[in-house]
């Protein structure tokens, strides 16, 4: 089973590495399948014009060919459906591998005589060059796309028969320029993706502290309605009344239980553990209210913002939502229900379910039912972290979980 798996946020700056590279991962992904397609579907229309040269009497030239676009398939293998940390190292190996067979091209062919007009390397160039882009940073990429354009330029002029120095410096020249392009295509898109990511934590960033900029103020409010409403109004009272009587010693003592009370709540808008427990019920039973929910309880007492409480249920209503949408089987019916466990100072929340399933390596960052209604609600939660655990056929784990000390 695999699991895909959130950190607690420590605070409300902190944002989870995954979700802070969606953008630049999605187009590393993007960029390694279109390399990787391409140079398979460029290799298999060049190795027709190295099978018809006359003077290849030997197996060298098409290992030559395989050996250039070796890492190629991979690449594009691994940007599809594998780890996102291995793309780049993948990428380095094709761009490297390229170049060392620019570079023995002369030692393959002698010369190039039936069927075209530059050799194979040269005219693949920009597929080098898109692979050192992907793979390195863009000081790194412009070295190696001016190495491997000045090479590819060399080693043509080495096997193409005619050849002159200003053939070559036209040849170093026009190589230059469409490394250079190429090289920008790719070097914006990842420019590109990273500045989304960067805006993307600054608006988390901006939203938590919107928020906790609101709880002051409403905390602020309600004590504010406290002193105009008990505080004042029992000074006015006190201020037009000559001497003691009963209505005002009354009103008095009403006001201090109430200045009381505020001084000694823990905080405004908590929820213990039985508000809380039913709150995660309701959030329940407004998706599906077939679903169970049972609750457990271990330790102290549970004190849960008003607002954490809020950020749970609607996780725990998105989660739930999305098991009834996908994970319905064909002939039986699927079972789900939620577990809520209460501990000294946290809450966990586990919905389960028996349906097809998923394998959450596949669903895209930015789709929002999971990465941002769940997984994204979670991980800008001080406290707060999330897991969802699915295979193909197995069924459905989410689990949320809340610490009041992260």
């Amino acid at each position: 089973m695999t699991a895909t798996a959130v950190r607690p946020a420590a605070g409300p700056v902190a944002v989870d590495t995954e979700l802070s590279r969606a953008a630049t991962d999605q187009i590393l992904r993007r960029l390694g399948v279109v390399i990787g397609v391409g140079a398979i579907i460029v290799m298999t229309l060049e190795l027709p014009a190295v099978l018809i040269q006359p003077i290849n009497r030997s197996v060298w030239p098409e290992v030559h060919l395989v050996a250039a676009y070796l890492f190629f398939a991979p690449l594009a293998i691994v940007s599809a459906r594998g780890p996102v940390t291995a793309i780049r190292g993948v990428a380095a190996a094709a761009a490297i591998c390229y170049l060392a067979a620019t570079v023995t091209t002369p030692l393959v062919y002698s010369v190039v005589t039936v069927g075209s007009f530059a050799s194979w390397p040269y005219r693949g160039l920009v597929l080098g060059v898109m692979a050192g882009g992907l793979a390195w940073s863009v000081r790194t990429a412009s070295c190696f796309a001016a190495v491997l354009a000045v090479a590819t330029s060399a080693s043509n002029a080495a096997v193409v028969p005619d050849s002159s120095a200003w053939a070559l410096f036209g040849d170093v020249t026009r190589a230059l320029g469409v490394a250079a392009l190429f090289l920008w295509c790719v070097v914006y898109a990842r420019t590109a993706a990273e500045r989304v990511d960067r805006e993307a934590v600054r608006q988390r960033s901006r939203a938590a502290t919107v928020a906790a900029t609101a709880a002051r103020e409403r905390e602020a409010a309600r004590f504010a309605a406290l002193i105009h409403d008990a505080v004042l109004s029992t000074l006015l009272e006190a201020s037009r009344t000559t001497g003691s009587t009963a209505a005002l010693s009354a009103q008095a003592t009403r006001t201090l239980d109430q200045l009381e009370q505020a001084r000694s709540a823990p905080e405004i808008d908590h929820l213990d553990a039985a508000a809380a427990v039913e709150f995660l019920r309701a959030a329940v039973r407004e998706v599906d209210p077939d679903v169970p929910v049972q609750a457990a309880r271990r330790g102290a007492d549970l004190c849960l913002p008003l607002e954490s409480a809020q950020v749970l249920g609607a996780a725990l209503s998105e989660a739930v939502r999305n098991s009834v949408r996908h994970a319905d089987v064909a002939g039986r019916r699927v079972r789900r229900e939620v577990a809520v466990t209460v501990a000294t100072g946290g809450i966990k929340v586990v919905l389960s379910d028996d349906g097809a399933g998923f394998d959450p390596a596949r669903v895209p960052a930015d789709r929002m039912g999971i990465a941002g209604s769940i997984l994204g609600r979670m991980r800008t939660l001080p406290g707060g972290a999330a897991f969802v655990e699915s295979a193909p056929g197995t069924g459905t784990v989410v689990t949320l979980v809340w610490g009041s000390h992260g």
